[in-house]
């Protein structure tokens, strides 16, 4: 894989020019991101302030087969994947020994900047990009990135979608288990003017036959002064999701049918719609001082219907879960180089949320259209707002050390609209104070040691208590997470890099809050560990090789069960112990290339007292190829699950069961598969 420098641009994150990666930038880059016209000033990009970066170009996205983008994210060192695949709500990317279950959502996402996470923190935006559209995916780790407050608790992802440039560039895919996927991508950029498409289509029959239809839609339009000075733009995109959901499996139907989905489930679906529409305005004041703006509008609408337990007493209910949220935003940011060795960088953000929540309960009886509920536990209306400032400098007091001191302050409020009658407002947490510290020393021209420190935080989200205050009802303080990291990246041989980093996060107060279920339980005091290592090169100039693997723990540190026994030295359940990746990509011709990917992650509890054993480990290869039919065509073919290997999302089903016959139940991992896909560009 190729490692270029990173440079400054103007309304676009990232760009690369042709001279190796800077030594004192920590971040690696797998790939190559595509080439956009470049200029003196511009924002900051996070791979020159902040010290545990990692970049995935475009070559490594845009010819992937996924049925959901957030798992193109895994091709990244120490990536947790939760698979759920249950229908719409498919599962999510983790890292820094965060776990995707839903309860504790540590990891802060964006598309092209913009905060894109529901109200709860789950990653359901993501859904609204195809690989064709995406030109890069960042990923920051740890506690000191001081641009994002809500929901940044471990670090964030960021999906830069491809902006201005001339091209139309398509993708059909035929595969496995009755998929079919068209993308279609198409940029026009004239005298100053910039018009970006893009439309996608994919059908599937799913591994388990429920069956899955997605539709996406978006468009981009932005304007540059005759100076390059100013740069408009608006954003907007339109998503839609029809997925039946084929429901968890006990250990004996696992092992009598991996893809069979039970009777019990057989009318639980998701329909999803996802909406996005945003401003963006940059000013380049002066050589030295650049003002960013974007304003921006999401909405998130789903109606669920499922069935999680195979309760035999049959009292396990159906459930109808639906969501109506909106989210308006504004992002403002000032970045003025004032000296050589000094540069300020600052901005403001603010967020109101506009969030609805509705959960009926059913009748166990064999399956039906769900029609009258006999219980209507969540009826809820709440709002969530949210003001932030950050400030951080750049000080470069010598040629070879860098060092980035920063300050972020957040505070909510809102409202919910009780059940009950009345209103509760949100908890006051006051000004939530998160300060930085980053360092980065140049000792050689090859080798950076880097180190950072931060604060991030947790609050509750959703409406249930104690997130919405009632006079009788507990309150939660801010989780306050400490992260601490060291590190170093350095060349042990021409065209090789290698990084190892050793980090660390605590929390105060910790709790698993799951908005949907109405769900919140203290998990006190946790601590969160782990090594990362990276190394990736090139033989040859035909064969490139990387690979990963990362150490990690997450254990509570200060808790309590219901019934007063102790939690402290247990893991945080749905938590892998190591996670790993490797692969490798060899240019046989200028026409063919072979590619070989793996990863793999351990066992892991499957709940908080750690007395129901381990499950969810596995080891997965994919293998694909390329041929370059002329200069505008070529033809993919991939793999995936090469070796065929079992393999399953777990997690224990305790709801309404007779005590002591809890169980783990499973949603299996799609078996071998294999996709031939048709690129053209015009």
């Amino acid at each position: 894989m190729k490692k270029k420098r990173l440079c400054l641009l103007l309304g676009a994150a990232w760009a690369l020019s042709c001279q190796s990666a800077r030594a004192e930038d920590p971040a690696i880059v797998m790939g190559e991101v595509r080439i956009s016209a470049q200029r003196a000033g511009g924002p900051l990009l996070s791979n020159r302030v902040l010290t545990s970066v990692d970049v995935l170009g475009a070559d490594k996205v845009e010819d992937k087969n996924v049925m959901n983008s957030w798992e193109l994210v895994g091709q990244l060192p120490g990536v947790q994947l939760t698979e759920t695949r249950m229908g719409a709500e498919s599962g999510k990317a983790t890292f820094r020994a965060f776990n995707g279950e839903g309860y504790i959502n540590g990891i802060k996402v964006l598309i092209d900047g913009i905060p894109s996470n529901v109200n709860s923190g789950n990653q359901r935006f993501i859904d609204m990009i195809f690989p064709l559209e995406i030109d890069y995916i960042e990923v920051v780790r740890g506690t000191n990135d001081p641009r994002y407050g809500l929901h940044n608790i471990g670090g964030n992802i960021n999906f830069g979608t491809r902006q201005g440039g001339n091209y139309t560039d398509g993708r059909l895919t035929f595969g496995s288990y009755g998929t079919r996927e068209a993308q279609l991508a198409i940029g026009r950029e004239s005298g100053g003017f910039a018009q970006n498409y893009f439309i996608a289509v994919q059908e599937s029959d799913e591994y388990r036959g429920t069956g899955s239809e997605k539709y996406s839609i978006g468009g981009k339009w932005f304007v540059t002064s005759a100076s390059k000075a100013v740069k408009a733009g608006l954003v907007v995109r339109a998503y839609k999701h029809d997925a039946g959901e084929p429901g968890f499996l006990t250990a004996a139907e696992l092992a009598a049918d991996r893809r069979q989905s039970p009777a019990k489930n057989a009318n639980d679906r998701s329909e999803r719609e996802m909406r996005h529409a945003s401003v963006h305005l940059d000013w380049q004041i002066s050589p030295d001082a650049f003002f960013s703006n974007r304003v921006y509008y999401n909405s998130y609408d789903d109606d669920r219907r499922v069935t999680f337990t195979s309760n035999p007493a049959g009292s396990a209910p159906r459930q109808r879960r639906i969501w109506d949220e909106r989210q308006v935003g504004y992002l403002g940011n000032l970045t003025w180089r004032a000296s050589d060795a000094v540069t300020l960088d600052g901005g403001v953000n603010a967020e109101q949320q506009d969030n609805r929540y509705g959960r009926m309960r059913f009748g166990y009886a064999s399956p039906t259209d769900f029609g009258t509920p006999v219980l209507v536990q969540n009826d809820d209306a709440y709002t969530l707002d949210n003001v932030g400032a950050y400030v951080q400098a750049i000080i470069r007091p010598t040629g070879t050390l860098k060092i980035v001191p920063g300050w972020r302050a957040d505070k909510f409020s809102g409202h919910s609209t009780l059940m009950a009658g009345g209103t509760a407002r949100l908890q006051d947490y006051g000004w939530i104070r998160q300060p930085k510290l980053s360092m980065v020393y140049t000792p050689a021209a090859d080798v950076s040691l880097y180190a950072n420190w931060g604060r991030t935080f947790q609050v509750l989200t959703g409406s249930g208590a104690p997130a919405y205050l009632a006079p009788s009802q507990a309150t939660f303080d801010a989780s306050i997470n400490t992260g601490k990291e060291i590190g170093v990246k350095f060349k042990p041989a021409p065209h090789t890099e290698m990084r190892l980093a050793v980090w660390r996060q605590d929390a105060t107060g910790e709790v698993a809050n799951m908005p949907a279920t109405g769900t919140t339980v203290g998990l006190g005091e946790t601590r969160r560990e782990g090594v990362d290592l990276q190394l990736s090169g090139q033989v040859a100039g035909q064969l490139d090789l990387w690979v990963s693997h990362s150490l990690q723990k997450a254990e509570v540190v200060k808790a309590f069960t219901a019934a007063g026994a102790s939690l402290a030295g247990k893991e945080v359940f749905s938590t892998p112990r190591h996670i790993s990746t490797a692969g490798a990509e060899y240019r046989a011709s200028d026409r063919l290339r072979f590619g070989l990917q793996g990863r793999a992650q351990g066992d892991y509890f499957i709940d908080s007292p750690n007395e129901q054993g381990k499950f969810g480990g596995f080891v997965l290869f994919d293998a694909s190829l390329r041929y370059r039919l002329s200069e505008r065509a070529s033809i993919d073919v991939q793999v995936k699950n090469l070796a065929d290997r079992r393999y399953e999302y777990a997690w224990y089903d305790n709801f309404f069961w007779p005590a002591g016959q809890a169980q783990p139940m499973f949603s299996s991992g799609p078996g071998r598969s294999a996709y031939v896909s048709l690129n053209f560009r015009m």
